[in-house]
């Protein structure tokens, strides 16, 4: 079995403009987020290792939050995902895999959970 790390934050919840039903269009709609990274890991992670050894956690809610652009329509949020995606490539080489999970909470009827989950390695 090999080593990893993997970073994660579940469960954000979002508003975001997401759609192409004319109901969906006009307004941010709540989406529920989580997201796994993959880094690089160290040989030993000691009790005195660097925060630059790893990544803070807070990039990958700011991912789906903050660096989401603001006034930008995704018609899919498989959309949505790949733009998490590429912001967590871009902000860090020890970025080797991200998967985003993406719950439309909309649509729900009955609590289930309705929507995609895009996985990407770096290439």
């Amino acid at each position: 079995m090999t080593d990893s790390l993997t970073l994660e934050v579940n469960d954000l919840e979002v508003d975001v403009l997401t759609g192409i039903y004319s109901e969906e269009t006009h307004l941010p709609q709540p989406l529920r987020i989580s997201i796994a990274a993959e880094l690089k890991i160290q040989e030993r992670y000691e009790a005195d290792t660097p925060l630059d050894s790893s990544k803070n956690y807070m990039d990958l809610k700011d991912a789906a939050t903050s660096a989401l652009p603001e006034g930008v329509h995704f018609k899919l949020i498989e959309a949505v995902a790949d733009h998490i995606i590429e912001t967590l490539f871009l902000q860090d080489k020890s970025v080797l895999r991200v998967t985003v999970k993406i719950v439309k909470l909309l649509i729900s009827e009955k609590g289930e959970a309705i929507g995609i989950t895009l996985s990407r390695a770096r290439k």
